[in-house]
């Protein structure tokens, strides 16, 4: 029974200590994931006067760029994968790679190479583990995105749609991230980022809302040549916004789960405890009775 004691009491005290980790990451998370839901809201007003412009610009020129055409040939196709570089956040990573992997099997169906670009240690390590090629990777930052890395996935993924297929240029640019709904609900989304299909985001436009009307300074083409790349920068920095939004909630709600998990194992092994400790008293008097009977059977 001693024996049995002491290996409760040690798993009291190992699922205390885990407790005791997995209620701290909760606070952490719930303490971030404010700040990256304020990030979101702040995007949104550059991201909105960004659009209104390409969309008045592209309206009133009539111009072709090669960031708006669609190619006559897709051939080729890059997928942009933005999972976590921590784990202990749920199925939050694996649900935007399982996302991808439908994608990317759809794209092949339709007769597509696909190219994949992977933000976050876990898409780098799925596909490491697995063997597979990919273009390149960002790791380092998923919980606090920066406008600067948004900048340089966006410039990477331009560049390669202006690059001539027989280049290794690709033909369409897809993004597969985690859109945040609210802080219960997260969920995996596809995009098609090139090429571009100017949209308002969340909010539907005014349908008396007229756009500005713009001139061209030098001319049209240079403006879209100036503001295509900006937008395609501030669509990829609210994909990762939401990303690590989704990230944060998620690893809050793993947390939460964890610790309420602890909570029962520490009640379940207390309560067995109680129940080998009554055991080996009961044990411990019935021993006492019996020698008292026999040295009086003796006597």
């Amino acid at each position: 029974m001693g024996a049995q004691m002491r290996v409760y009491r040690q798993r009291i005290r190992s699922v205390q200590a885990t407790k005791k980790i997995t209620r701290a990451m909760e606070l952490i998370a719930a303490s971030r994931v404010v700040k990256a839901q304020q990030r979101v809201k702040e995007s949104s007003p550059y991201a909105r006067a960004l659009t209104r412009a390409v969309s008045a610009v592209a309206t009133y020129s009539n111009v072709d760029h090669p960031l708006t055409t669609e190619h006559d040939d897709v051939r080729r196709a890059a997928v942009l994968v933005i999972t976590s570089d921590r784990g202990l956040a749920g199925a939050y990573s694996s649900s935007v790679i399982k996302e991808s992997e439908r994608l990317i099997g759809e794209l092949r169906e339709a007769g597509k190479e696909v190219v994949p670009y992977l933000v976050g240690r876990k898409a780098v390590g799925f596909y490491k583990f697995r063997k597979r090629e990919y273009a390149q990777d960002w790791t380092g930052f998923t919980d606090q995105p920066t406008f600067d890395v948004a900048k340089e996935i966006g410039e990477s993924l331009v560049a390669a749609f202006n690059q001539p297929y027989d280049e290794g240029g690709v033909d369409e640019v897809h993004v597969v991230f985690t859109r945040f709904v609210n802080m219960v609900t997260q969920e995996p989304d596809v995009i098609r980022m090139l090429p571009l299909e100017v949209v308002e985001g969340e909010e539907a436009p005014d349908p008396d809302d007229v756009l500005p009307l713009y001139e061209f300074e030098p001319s049209a083409e240079q403006v879209l040549d100036a503001l295509l790349p900006k937008y395609v920068g501030a669509r990829i920095y609210n994909c990762l916004l939401q990303a690590a939004a989704s990230e944060l909630a998620s690893r809050q709600k793993a947390m939460k789960s964890a610790t309420d998990n602890a909570e029962e194992l520490i009640k379940k092994y207390t309560r067995l405890a109680n129940q080998a400790r009554q055991a080996e008293i009961t044990q411990e008097i019935s021993e006492i009775v019996g020698g008292a009977s026999a040295l009086a059977d003796a006597s």
